[in-house]
Formats: C-alpha cells, sequence, structure tokens
C-alpha cells in the first residue's frame, strides 16, 4: 500500500516562496535594495566628491604651511678658542647631524670630533677634525681648540659648523613654528604614548571606530551637548587639514570621506607622523609651536631623541585640549593628564608600573629661555619682510626656501636675557622718581641691537620688552638720536686736520683743543637758539675737546660744529646712515631722527677703520635641494679716513675711562672699548670691543620725553649703559667673544699719556690717567710739570709738579679699564726725586 509522506521543509520553503510573492514583501525587498543601491550612488558621489578635493589639497603643494626655514649665521669654531668636544656636538645635533644624515654627520674620538657635511648642508663641502686639549692656562681648568684639520689633512685656522634652525615662516598672517619629522624620527615611546591616550586602536582599525563613534552619538543625543570625542587620529587629521572644527552633521560626512581618503593613499605610520606634525600642542607669546618636534624644543630644549618618559607622556598630554592642559598656565593639571597617560600606557602593555611611577615623580621642568631669546621674534619679522621685497611672499611661502641669516642664537639668548633684567631696574627707577599726584607710571620700551663691527652682521636683535605684548619692532622706529650723534662732529673736526685747517686761530683740531663751553645764542634763520647743557648751570668756559665729549657737552659741540660747518657735519652724518640730518646748529646734538638699527650701523664706522657697514641680516636663500635662490653682498663704504676714525675712538674710550660711558665700568664691564651715552627726548648707549657693537634705546612709545612725570631726568647712563653693560659682560662669557682685544692705532696716528690736571703731555714725574691719540706733529711741545719752555724744571716745578719735557715713548695702547693711577708724589719726592719702583713702572710703562 501506497504511503504518503509531508516532508515539513518542502512546505516551509512554498511557504517563504509563497510569503515572497506576497505584494508587500516584494515591496520591501524592493525598498532595502533601491536603499542600498541610493546609498552606494550617494557614498560614491560623496567619495569621488572628497577624492578631487583631497588630491587637489595634495596637489597645491606642500601640506604643511610651514614650508621656508630660517636659519642662524654658521658657529665659527677657531683654533685657540675656549671649546669643549661636547659643545661642538651639541651644537651639530641641533643642526640636524646625525638624526639627519642628508644634513650631515659626526663622531667623538677621545679629545676630537670628525664632521662630515650631507649633500644637504649649507656647506656641502668636506669635512673636518677639531681636537681639543687642555688651555695650559694656570687660572683657567677649560679646554681650548688645539688643533682643526681638513678632510685631506690639511690644517686649518678656524671651520664653520652647521647653522641651526631658528624658526620656519608661516604661511598667510599667521605666526606658527614647526620642525617636520618623519615616522622614524618619532620616539616609540611617545608614539604608545599618544595611541595609549588618544586612540588605542589606530593600528588596527581602517580609520574609524565605529563602536566607539556609536557611543558618543548616542551621548551627545541624550546629554543635548555635542562634547564626547569619538575621532579616530585619521578623522582628527582629516578634520585639522581639510575642514572647520564646527560639530555639524555634514561637517561629520565630510570628515568620514576625508578619512578613507587618508586611509586608502597613506600608510598608518605615514598618518601618524602627518598629524604629530600637524597638531597645535604650544602657544608663545604670538606663536603656534605645531607638532611633537617643536613642542619638545620650546618645552624642554632637546630633540624628540632626547626625551624621557615622563617627557614623552607630557607632549602626549597636550594632545586632548593645549590651552586647557598648558603647561605654563595650568602645570597641576598637565602633571595630572601626564599621569593618565602613564596610566594608560601601563593598560597597554607598553610600560610597566614601576616604569610608570618613576615618571610620575619627576617634577615637570620646562626649559628657562624665553620665547624671545629662543626664536627672535623681531629679528624673523625683519627677515620675513626683507625676503617678501626681494623674492615676493609667493615664492616665500611655497618652495621650501632655507634662508641663511646673521643670528648668532647664543648671542640673541644673552641680550634677552640682559634686557629682561635691565627693565626691571629701569622700571624700579621709574617708579621711584615719579612724580606724586601723577596717577600712571608710562614705563619705557626698549631696543638692543648687537654687531660684529667688522662686518654688519647683525649678531641679535631685541625689538621690545615682549613680542607677545608688543609685535611694534623698536629697533626700526626713528627716534631722536640724541648725544650719542655726538662723536660724528668731532670725526668732522678730525677731517679739518687732515686738510691742516686751522680752527679758531690755534691750529688743527686735536683732543686737546680748547671748546667754549659759555651760554651762547647760535642764531638760525634769523631765529634765537640757546641750548643749554643736561645739568643746568654746567658751563666751564673753555674746556679741551676730550673733556667736552666725555662729559657731552651741549654748547661745546655746537660751537665745534660751527667752526667745522653745520652742513659738512650734516653730510658726514648722512653718510654714516643718519638719512635726516641736515645743517643746523641742533644737528650737533642729536635733534635728528634715525633707528637704533642705524645708529649701530654709524658706530662701525668708528670700529672699522673708517668703513662704513650697513647692517644686514640675509646671507643667502637656498632651495630645498641646496641650489642657490639668492645670495646678498653686505654694503660698505669707506666714509672717514682711518686715521680719523682712530682719534674718534680715543675720545670714545676716554668717555669710558672718566665721563658719561664709566657708568658702564661701574656696573662690572672691565675689557677695553669706546661707547658713548645719550640723553635728550629718550637715553641710549652705543659702544664697542675689537669684536662686538651694540647699541641699547630706551624711550616711551606715545614718544612723549622719557622724563615727563619724574621729578629727575632719567639718563642714558642710569638706565642704558648699565643694560648695555649686562649685555656685554654676558657676551664675553662665550667662546666668540671672549677674546677682547686693545684696539690698534694705525700708521700716523700715536697715542700718549696725558695728564688731567693740566691736559698736557705727561712725563715721568706727573700724574696722569688718560690715553689719547693724536695725529703725528699735533702733540703739543710741553708737558705737565715743564709748560711751554725747553730745558729742566727750576725748583718751584719740581716743587709743584716737575719733570722731564719730553714726554714717554708712544705705548699705542692705552691701559686697561680699572688701571689704577700712579700715586701721587709727596713734597719731598717733588723736590729732591725718588719714589718707589714700581710708581715708575707704572708711570713710563705702555699698556698692553
Amino acid at each position: 500500500m501506497a504511503v504518503k509522506v509531508k516532508l515539513g521543509g518542502n512546505g516551509a520553503a512554498s511557504r517563504v516562496r509563497g510569503a515572497a510573492r506576497h505584494p508587500i514583501v516584494r515591496w520591501l525587498g524592493f525598498g532595502v535594495l533601491a536603499c542600498v543601491l541610493i546609498g552606494a550612488a550617494v557614498f560614491g558621489y560623496f567619495y569621488l566628491k572628497y577624492q578631487k578635493i583631497v588630491e587637489a589639497r595634495l596637489a597645491a603643494g606642500p601640506i604643511f604651511a610651514n614650508v621656508s626655514q630660517i636659519y642662524a649665521a654658521p658657529r665659527e669654531v677657531r683654533v685657540g678658542q675656549r671649546l669643549s668636544v661636547n659643545l661642538i656636538a651639541q651644537s651639530l645635533r641641533s643642526s640636524g647631524y646625525n638624526s639627519n644624515p642628508q644634513l650631515g654627520s659626526y663622531t667623538v674620538s677621545g679629545g676630537s670630533i670628525t664632521i662630515k657635511p650631507g649633500p644637504e648642508s649649507y656647506y656641502a663641502s668636506d669635512g673636518a677634525t677639531i681636537t681639543i686639549g687642555h688651555s695650559g692656562s694656570a687660572d683657567s681648568s677649560g679646554t681650548v681648540v688645539t688643533s682643526i684639520a681638513a678632510g685631506n689633512g690639511a690644517p686649518l685656522a678656524a671651520y664653520d659648523l652647521e647653522p641651526q634652525l631658528i624658526t620656519s615662516l608661516s604661511e598667510g598672517k599667521g605666526r606658527a613654528k614647526r620642525r617636520i619629522v618623519t615616522y622614524k624620527e618619532i620616539p616609540a615611546q611617545l608614539v604608545q604614548a599618544v595611541t595609549s591616550i588618544e586612540d588605542r586602536r589606530f593600528f588596527e582599525h581602517h580609520g574609524v571606530n565605529y563602536v566607539r563613534m556609536f557611543e558618543c552619538a548616542v551621548h551627545d543625543v541624550v546629554t543635548g551637548k555635542r562634547e564626547c570625542g569619538g575621532s579616530t587620529l585619521t578623522q582628527q587629521l582629516a578634520k585639522n587639514f581639510f575642514l572647520t572644527p564646527d560639530k555639524t552633521l555634514s561637517r561629520k560626512l565630510a570628515e568620514l570621506m576625508i578619512t578613507y581618503q587618508l586611509e586608502a593613499r597613506f600608510s598608518k605610520q605615514e598618518i601618524f607622523a602627518m598629524y604629530a606634525n600637524e597638531i597645535n600642542l604650544v602657544h608663545r607669546g604670538s606663536y603656534d609651536i605645531d607638532g611633537v618636534a617643536e613642542t619638545s624644543q620650546i618645552l624642554f630644549g632637546k630633540d624628540l631623541q632626547q626625551l624621557d618618559l615622563a617627557q614623552n607622556a607630557t607632549i602626549a598630554a597636550l594632545f586632548r585640549n593645549p590651552s586647557y592642559y598648558s603647561p605654563y598656565f595650568h602645570k597641576t593639571r598637565t602633571v595630572e593628564r601626564r599621569n593618565l597617560v602613564l596610566d594608560a600606557m601601563v593598560d597597554t602593555g607598553d610600560i610597566t608600573q614601576a616604569q610608570a611611577d618613576k615618571a610620575k615623580a619627576e617634577p615637570l621642568e620646562l626649559a628657562k629661555a624665553s620665547v624671545d631669546a629662543g626664536e627672535a621674534p623681531y629679528f624673523v619679522d625683519m627677515v620675513h619682510d626683507q625676503l617678501a621685497q626681494r623674492i615676493g611672499d609667493e615664492e616665500l611661502n611655497h618652495d621650501s626656501l632655507r634662508i641663511y641669516t646673521s643670528l648668532d642664537p647664543d648671542l640673541q639668548r644673552a641680550a634677552t636675557e640682559a634686557v629682561e633684567a635691565g627693565m626691571v631696574n629701569v622700571d624700579a627707577l621709574i617708579r621711584k622718581l615719579h612724580r606724586k599726584g601723577d596717577t600712571k607710571v608710562t614705563y619705557p620700551q626698549i631696543a638692543l641691537v648687537a654687531l660684529n663691527p667688522h662686518t654688519g652682521q647683525v649678531l641679535a636683535l631685541v625689538g621690545g620688552r615682549s613680542y607677545g605684548v608688543s609685535q611694534l619692532n623698536h629697533a626700526m622706529a626713528e627716534r631722536p638720536t640724541g648725544s650719542i650723534f655726538k662723536p660724528i662732529v668731532y670725526a668732522s673736526a678730525y677731517n679739518t686736520s687732515l686738510d691742516g685747517t686751522n680752527l679758531y686761530g690755534e691750529g688743527v683740531f686735536t683732543a686737546l683743543t680748547k671748546l667754549n663751553d659759555d651760554p651762547q645764542d647760535f642764531v638760525q634763520d634769523g631765529k634765537d637758539y640757546q641750548p643749554g647743557n643736561f645739568e643746568r648751570g654746567e658751563y666751564p668756559g673753555m674746556v679741551p675737546a676730550v673733556e667736552a665729549i666725555a662729559h657731552s657737552l651741549n654748547i661745546a659741540t655746537i660751537n665745534l660744529a660751527q667752526q667745522v660747518g653745520y652742513d659738512k657735519v650734516a653730510a658726514l652724518a648722512r653718510e654714516m646712515g643718519i638719512a635726516q640730518a641736515r645743517g643746523t646748529p641742533s644737528v650737533a646734538i642729536g635733534t635728528y631722527s634715525a633707528t637704533p638699527i642705524d645708529m649701530a650701523g654709524v658706530y662701525t664706522t668708528f670700529a672699522n677703520s673708517g668703513v662704513h657697514l650697513k647692517p644686514w641680516m640675509l646671507a643667502s636663500v637656498r632651495n630645498s635641494n641646496g641650489d642657490i635662490v639668492a645670495d646678498f653682498t653686505p654694503e660698505a663704504k669707506q666714509v672717514l679716513d682711518p686715521k680719523v676714525a682712530y682719534l674718534t675712538q680715543s675720545l670714545l674710550e676716554n668717555v669710558m675711562t672718566f665721563g658719561t660711558g664709566a657708568a658702564a665700568r661701574a656696573h662690572g664691564f672691565s675689557a677695553p672699548a669706546a661707547g658713548k651715552t645719550g640723553t635728550s627726548h629718550d637715553v641710549w648707549f652705543a659702544g664697542y670691543t675689537s669684536n662686538l657693537l651694540c647699541v641699547v634705546w630706551i624711550g616711551n612709545d606715545d614718544y612723549t620725553d622719557i622724563s615727563k612725570g619724574l621729578t629727575h631726568s632719567v639718563q642714558g647712563a642710569d638706565t642704558a649703559a648699565p643694560i648695555w653693560a649686562e649685555f656685554m659682560n654676558r657676551a664675553i662669557k662665550l667662546p666668540e667673544y671672549s677674546d677682547v682685544k686693545s684696539f690698534s692705532a694705525p700708521d700716523g696716528v700715536q697715542v700718549i699719556p696725558v695728564d688731567r690736571n693740566t691736559w698736557l703731555p705727561a712725563d715721568s714725574t706727573c700724574t696722569y690717567n688718560l690715553y689719547i691719540a693724536f695725529l703725528d706733529g699735533t702733540v703739543p711741545n710741553a708737558t705737565c710739570s715743564h709748560m711751554g719752555s725747553e730745558g729742566q724744571p727750576n725748583f718751584f716745578q719740581r716743587l709743584f709738579g716737575g719733570g722731564n719735557p719730553n714726554p714717554p715713548a708712544n705705548p699705542q695702547q692705552p691701559p686697561p679699564p680699572g688701571t689704577p693711577e700712579p700715586p701721587k708724589k709727596n713734597i719731598f719726592q717733588r723736590l729732591f726725586g725718588g719714589g718707589n719702583k714700581q710708581e715708575q713702572q707704572q708711570g713710563n710703562q705702555p699698556q698692553q
């Protein structure tokens, strides 16, 4: 008998097929399919749309806005210079040697360091081996450069190290600093710190963490706040590069599309490096500090490879919210966040608990250098402006240029620190002298410019108290020059001496020519002009020129300018860089304006054998391949005879010895130097040694008199001179500026001792404390002990000051500042001769 069996499976299948034929089900299926197709089409549309946006962005040029880099001047190493292997190696590391083989490399072996520049080096030339040994000096435990050998073994007197990076220029008006690094140059520990706290699955996901994104979406809906951070590092990179930070649905969609593009185009390592280079982590002054490499330098003064665990965690701590966790303003928050990063690294197994505990115990110590010291912002602004004028903004912003400048980073730091320390004292003086009843204290601004006096190279520049507070560069502000102009008058007078011109009917002009400082009316264009001296009633009558400039006597100096010719004085001033100078009586006392940089250039003329050097900052511009885009030649012009320059310089040395410039000596600067104070509307000090020139200006931003509202006038000797001394004291501690030498007189000039009591050449029996330069043939015949006649001193001359009428042989060099004066002879020594041997040596031996 046949048996019929029902198979449930077939029945179920039949029912499914039946249901599938149902109209509602079919429409649902079509709807789902349509949604998938539409979704795919929409996705494809937006994917292609943002693909084009990404391609256009990448094709436009370098990803980062900072494309042109500014470098400092190369550091010169000289045989005999006090230096160590460690300092040379540190300088090379800061320049990128070893970490970037394309720039160069070095190796240390005992007391020697061998340097090999790479193909991208500024020099791209042969290297050298520098050998360091002990100085051999009984009073020094330091080391010196004993020899320098070129790559072929040839001896060298000096060798220039690779220039250090100062900063990178930014596109647009923003100011940012960034140092680009590759993934391999980022410490593994920093990568671990960032991913552990920001995106633990970064190396596993494909750009989007969907679970986390869904959790954040729910959180935002529930709380009504858009504050949950569900973005991966790739999403953050997409947002920062291409989008605005606004949290909108359309922006989020665009972020996802760009994220997919980035993940498809780049490896995880490349994406991490881009993000680590792009992110803004710190704000200093007016600068945004972008990227981990620059942040490492700013926060800790170290290369990335030198960071320890705690420092790596500190940088990672800033990724979430740089402002909120700023180590400059919220140190406690920074430490708490750093410790949270360390805990996260323990959770991911990147470090042990013991390592975390040790790092947590480490205090947060930041680099002490100020933003103005490390980044020279006023200097960088000037470089940017000059480049924009010479090669154009477009090329500057898009050609990855390497810009080599004149700046010395160590000297820039010394300048900034000297200004910061000195202005504390200036402010205290202003408060002390502030007149009661005036409600507001006006604190002045400052500028400091330091040059190499023999090249015109701007080595350091401070344009104000703080760049973060004011970006106005006072080094470029035109101000009345005051008494630092006066040496031009005396140089003009010495010019007449070369011509044999008889001034005042008393022969050619010398340092001992008597000038009239009595009150007088210098009529100008039919109008009265009756200037006074700084101290009211300071009219000593006839004074020698050396004393007139030493004490900055206005009337005597105008009187001299009148004899020379105001037009001649003004013409010389214009040749020396003071373009506004005109031939009026007031030109002699600095009523015409010039910038501090201009005045630094003026003083190169005295320091550089009469050659005026226009201060310069730009040396060379190269492209990324090292090819020269532009080289810049300094402007130099002989405007004074070398003899006239030295004679004027001799006067300025005596300003430092017994005049207003002695204030610098009082603040501990004892090396041979020449200088001049300036006190009028503003206050100045300009001075130099054999290897460094510095001008300091202090004045009010609103152009009011700096002494307005004060009980007493502020002087350059009280304000600018101490800051100059502070800077110079710091400078001579640096190897490059430590070997200060005495000034050497040129042929045709002799330097002799002069007795200040009689203003006559001194002999062995006279008390003198000055060395003064004279043109050959212009030294007075008389001496301080034998005035006006030949032969031996008589009884009364012996009693009141007698001696040999012939001055000692030309010593050529003045004594070092601080040399004690010879002791005065008592009446018996004057009458019968004698005196100790030491005294005779002091009176007769030239100083070296």
